[in-house]
């Protein structure tokens, strides 16, 4: 039999797109000033990983846009076009590819558009209105045909003429005469024949002039109103499109008046702009066309607050369980009731604070999981330690391993900086930027603790630190000998010896600098052996 509340946890939703937004209000936990920064005008990237809650963000945001009586359309680029993998069908040339993730795109917020002056009627010109619609939708695409042009021409004249002459003499007694009779026959015919074959493909245009004073008038038309265009899994685009799409997005959206444009973006898989021979750009410029101030990474370190991190997850966990349960409501009144009958003791809710390594989707996963294993009883430590290990073999073991040169530098980085140097995380020097250490980043396998710190020994450099994922060393330290808590050193391969996970500890941290070069000799050693 299972409990209420590991019920009702079990049942948690995991993607915030599957949720009516209705239930996406009440589940939202704004974290500081994020929904301020937000909600501002301003056009907006916010980057953050996966799992970080940017489509919860943009799904909260569009409501309580279209609430306030502004007109808010969501785009998730992951279903823009019908053509699947065209976009990214290297067959075809770039032009081609662009300019079909364009149409589709603008299609999707025409529709949107359309939908919503449907929606409201009541209080919107839809006569004036559908005519701007239907200039959109022209401007979105113009069918034209390249390729060679075969002209075919044949003149044909005919000219004929006949002459008959006759003359007749007559004599006679009572009367004599003289008569002529002549005929004359002209015939003239011309014919000319002129024959056009036009041979090549359709090519389709986007007219981003018009495009941008149609969405001018759009905006002129709804004012006081706003128009809010959220594209949601930018970096699901291939990126050599991306900067494509992003020009399209400054020549038409930016322009307008009362038009606000927000992408949610993983950084590390995002490119917005791409220069040309001439100097100029194709794309964004950040900080001059768009704003790059927001990273969920960054308002989910918590500012290393354990305080504040709890309090977030107290609240994410409660919300959720109300709108799920809404019996359970009745028994369970508030957040820290919720984990004080939930958990075992408040040990266990800090356990699975600190495992969730501030990412909600891997919270809702893990608590799931410890929910399954607990049944009906509250969830210990045991538990979440448990769920910790299954939710990172699922789903992040994989990413990792399907890089060798990735997994290498885990290990070694799990060998350097806890065994070694008696840390959970390092210090990184900002101005490096290293594609595997992206790669194990944008799996969550590490994490961004604070940016631009200094070292002990080293004030002068800047330098990022990154923490290892709680699931990295209770995967290997989960066995039936050892305690939890212990990781085996690199010498020591037997069970039976362990060395102790340290604590968050930034002075232990500040001394733990990563030497990449050290990793890159080592691997390049390896493959001359």
């Amino acid at each position: 039999m299972t409990s209420p509340i590991n019920n009702a946890l079990m049942r948690l939703t995991l993607r915030s797109e599957t949720n009516v937004r209705s239930e996406l209000i009440e589940t939202f936990v704004d974290i500081g000033s994020l929904f301020i920064l937000l909600s501002t005008r301003d056009h907006q990237i916010l980057y953050g990983r996966r799992g970080t809650g940017k489509t919860h963000a943009f799904l909260y945001l569009a409501e309580i846009k279209q609430q306030e009586g502004d007109i808010s359309i969501y785009i998730d680029m992951r279903n823009i076009g019908s053509s699947g993998g065209i976009y990214s069908d290297n067959s075809k040339s770039i032009s081609e590819r662009a300019t079909r993730l364009i149409m589709d795109t603008l299609t999707v917020v025409h529709d949107g558009l359309y939908e919503t002056f449907i929606n409201r009627s009541d209080d919107l010109n839809l006569n004036y209105l559908g005519t701007v619609l239907d200039r959109l939708a022209s401007a979105i695409t113009e069918v034209s045909v390249t390729g060679t042009i075969e002209v075919e021409q044949s003149s044909n004249r005919n000219l004929s003429t006949s002459v008959n002459s006759q003359g007749n003499l007559q004599l006679g007694v009572t009367n004599s005469g003289f008569a002529v009779n002549d005929a004359r026959e002209t015939n003239t015919s011309d014919q000319q024949e002129q024959r056009v074959t036009r041979t090549g493909t359709e090519v389709y245009r986007v007219h981003f002039g018009e495009l941008g004073q149609v969405f001018q008038e759009l905006s002129n038309v709804l004012s006081p109103k706003r128009i809010w265009i959220l594209l949601d899994e930018w970096s699901s685009v291939p990126t050599d499109l991306q900067p494509y799409l992003a020009d399209l997005i400054r020549r038409t959206l930016l322009s307008a008046s009362n038009v606000t444009v927000k992408i949610a973006a993983i950084e590390q898989r995002t490119v917005f702009k791409e220069n040309t021979r001439n100097g100029n750009y194709i794309g964004f410029e950040l900080g001059a066309d768009i704003a790059a101030n927001l990273d969920l990474d960054d308002f989910m370190s918590f500012d290393n607050d354990a305080t504040k991190a709890r309090s977030f997850f107290q609240n994410l966990l409660y919300k959720h369980v109300s709108t799920s349960d809404g019996e359970l409501t009745n028994s369970v009144r508030s957040a820290d009731e919720l984990v004080r009958i939930g958990f075992t003791q408040r040990n266990a809710f800090d356990e699975f604070v600190r495992s969730t390594e501030g990412v909600p989707r891997d919270a809702i996963n893990i608590i799931k999981l410890a929910a399954q294993k607990a049944i009906d009883d509250p969830i210990s430590i045991q538990h979440i330690r448990t769920a910790a290990r299954i939710w990172y073999q699922r789903d992040k073991e994989t990413t990792v391993n399907a890089s060798s040169q990735a997994r290498n530098l885990l290990y070694w980085i799990i060998d350097k900086v806890i065994s070694g140097r008696r840390a959970k995380a390092f210090l990184l020097r900002t101005s490096v930027r290293h594609e595997l250490i992206d790669t194990l980043f944008d799996a969550r396998v590490l994490h961004v603790l604070r940016k631009n710190v200094s070292a002990l020994d080293q004030p002068g450099i800047r330098y990022d630190a990154y923490k290892l994922d709680y699931g990295c060393y209770v995967d290997l330290i989960n066995t039936e000998r050892s305690p939890l808590g212990n990781l085996p050193t690199s010498d020591e391969i037997s069970e039976d010896v362990y060395v102790d996970v340290p604590p968050d500890d930034y002075r232990a941290i500040r001394r733990a600098i990563l030497e990449l070069s050290e990793f890159d000799s080592a691997q390049a050693n390896q493959q001359k052996i």
